[in-house]
């Protein structure tokens, strides 16, 4: 079977079986739109049946993991994100390999809220995780109203997905949501190898484990994920919401204008 090519995802497969899935938008730092929701999820399931990958990595291009949503495009009516969302976190739920995050920068939104669905996940010691949904009038998703409760307790859960928070590589590797920091020079190589060294065990082995482990949560992370999108797909519609996005979008463009031109006269 072989590798597909994506517009926004670069995919390598080793000779031992380890496929690197990386976000590859890096001019909008990773950020997802229609087609790259529609190619994170292709490449899930070609993954899930390829017989030469053993072992999943999702990393990023440049300097972040992902920004998440793009919000420019968010007040464009488009009711197929939902349904793509929603098909990527069944995925991630159901999938039988090992999957690691890789998080070399910067996270925000659905790529925080997917390490949970992840089995491991390591990052950088300048990544930071942010769950902005209050700030713009959304409502969790990728099962963390469910799974950061019961990764990260109660309190701190909260303060991510109603505050607001921003949380540090250190916080999240005290929060459980993190397994280890590695530096920043040699991420890549690191975590490639650990994962290779993963590749070893029998696939087999690791697929039971994973169902062992998930069996017990598999119908309700099902659940939620149906409850949250029905509950996103209304709030992301919802006038307050359309408003603040809106006015997110526009002060992005200020800024973005106001960076340009500062470059521009430099040059002068």
């Amino acid at each position: 079977m072989s590798v597909p090519k994506f517009d926004t995802l670069e995919i390598t497969v080793f000779p031992n079986g380890v496929c690197e899935i990386a976000f590859n938008r890096p001019k909008v730092l990773n950020a997802f739109n229609p087609n790259a929701y529609q190619n994170w999820l292709s490449a899930i399931r070609w993954a899930k049946t390829a017989e030469s990958v053993k072992v999943v990595v999702f990393t990023g291009r440049g300097r972040f993991y992902s920004s998440g949503q793009e919000l420019a495009k968010q007040t464009d009516k488009n009711p197929k994100r939902g349904n793509e969302v929603k098909e990527i976190v069944d995925e991630l739920i159901e999938f039988p390999k090992l999957v690691i995050a890789a998080v070399n920068g910067p996270a925000y939104g659905i790529s925080v809220t997917t390490m949970a669905l992840c089995d491991v996940a390591y990052c950088v010691p300048q990544a930071t995780f942010t769950t902005p949904f209050m700030k713009l009038g959304f409502a969790a998703e990728g099962c963390s109203s469910y799974l950061f409760p019961k990764i990260m307790g109660h309190s701190r859960a909260n303060e991510m997905l109603l505050m607001g928070r921003t949380f540090s590589a250190q916080e999240m590797v005290e929060a459980n949501m993190v397994s280890r920091i590695y530096p920043a020079e040699g991420f890549r190589e690191k975590v490639l190898g650990l994962a290779g060294d993963a590749t070893k065990f029998s696939s087999e082995a690791v697929a039971t484990t994973k169902k062992l482990c998930r069996d017990e949560l598999r119908e309700t992370l099902l659940r939620v994920n149906e409850a949250e999108m029905a509950a996103l797909a209304i709030r992301v519609n919802s006038k307050d919401s359309i408003e603040t996005v809106q006015r997110f979008a526009e002060e992005a463009e200020r800024k973005r204008l106001e960076k340009q031109k500062a470059k521009q006269q430099s040059k002068l």
